[in-house]
């Protein structure tokens, strides 16, 4: 699989989960099924939206920038726009 980065939406709270990993299909199944401590009291997760990118390296770092902005309305952005454009 190719390196995405994700954002999951929690169907207990409706908060976002931003993240990045080489193979999202084990990566949600890992959140939904609590194996992530952060994400363990808040699940189930619904995917709403991944983008793929060129390598892992790629991927964190436009995780780490998305954290950063600590924005809901910039998330709501992306996922109705189905593409990261971070500037």
């Amino acid at each position: 699989m190719e390196p995405c980065v994700y954002i999951l939406r929690s169907l207990v709270n409706d908060r976002y989960y931003i993240g990045s990993t080489d193979n999202i299909l084990r990566r949600v199944h890992e959140h939904n099924s609590g194996k992530s401590i952060y994400t363990r009291l808040t699940k189930p997760f619904e995917l709403v939206f991944s983008q793929n990118f060129a390598t892992l390296t790629e991927a964190r770092s436009v995780e780490y920038r998305l954290k950063k902005l600590k924005r809901r309305d910039i998330l709501e952005r992306i996922i109705e726009n189905g593409v990261i454009t971070l500037k």
